[in-house]
């Protein structure tokens, strides 16, 4: 599990500092797409500030972070969803599109097999 979660604050924190400073690029490769309203490069920086500090928690919780897996597994499931409704569904594309679709859905299976392994705690 320390792994999973050192693995995921780096990608999350790095993905999230991306859209922090050049949100516009980042939705270019994820959905070739633009920002082009301000709003919509506002909501891009929101949205990069909560992956950094879903990285920052991922982090913080390496040792004994079981409930905040279990939150990672909704979290990378919903970004399966989204990102393939925005492929399929909306015929967006971007050359990170699929990669981060192929990503998220490997991170929800590891999360899925991380947690289905007892930890020190509940195994005693």
């Amino acid at each position: 599990m320390k792994k999973l979660l050192v693995i995921t604050a780096a990608l999350e924190a790095g993905t999230g500092l991306s859209l922090l400073v050049v949100p516009s690029m980042v939705a270019q490769v994820l959905v070739g797409g633009t920002l082009d309203a301000p709003a919509a490069v506002t909501v891009a920086r929101v949205a990069g500030a909560a992956l950094v500090a879903l990285g920052v928690a991922c982090w913080l919780a390496r040792d004994d972070g079981r409930a905040l897996v279990v939150a990672m597994l909704f979290y990378n499931v919903a970004a399966v969803a989204i990102l393939a409704y925005a492929a399929v569904g909306l015929a967006l594309s971007g050359i990170g599109l699929w990669p981060a679709i192929v990503l998220h859905t490997a991170l929800a299976g590891w999360c899925a097999v991380a947690l289905s392994y007892p930890t020190e705690k509940t195994a005693k």
